[in-house]
């Protein structure tokens, strides 16, 4: 299997989105492209701190429990507002569940919960997505930019 990953920016600068191979080194990757684009569009510290972990959480649960195709990741900056969305073939949604003292794993989608303002999956499953009230930055050009988020589906 390869490693590769493809990055693509809005030419608004305010979305990008990164397509890879369902494997777990993506992850760090991940969180480095999104780094860059969060101090370009001015986040401040704590709230890029968890962004960074929910983008971390989500793509690693696509990369565990997706299908075995490519992993998106795709980070939208809109007025007020910043949306993480993750896909991954697989048509059944995310969910949270309950994980034991000793458990490894079952906790990601209950720390996406508390650190962002809302999450959820598409209506078809293969998409998982967060949202964080963000701070509106100069440093982003708007450009009449829509929220295109897919956020069809509640949790």
């Amino acid at each position: 299997m390869t490693t590769a990953a493809a990055v693509a920016t809005h030419p608004s600068g305010n979305r990008f989105e990164l397509v890879m191979e369902p494997d777990p080194s993506r992850v760090a990757l991940t969180r480095r492209v999104t780094e860059r684009h969060l101090r370009r569009w001015g986040m401040p510290m704590p709230l890029a701190e968890d962004v960074l972990l929910a983008v971390s959480e989500l793509v690693t649960n696509a990369v565990c429990h997706g299908h075995g195709g490519t992993v998106g990741l795709r980070v939208q900056y809109a007025v007020g507002k910043l949306t993480v969305e993750v896909s991954d073939g697989n048509p059944v949604p995310a969910r949270s569940r309950s994980a034991g003292e000793r458990d490894e794993h079952g906790r990601g989608l209950l720390i996406v919960a508390a650190l962002s303002d809302d999450w959820g999956a598409s209506l078809d499953g293969v998409r998982t997505w967060c949202t964080f009230t963000a701070p509106v930055s100069r440093n982003t050009r708007w450009c009449g930019d829509r929220d295109t988020s897919f956020k069809d589906a509640a949790r």
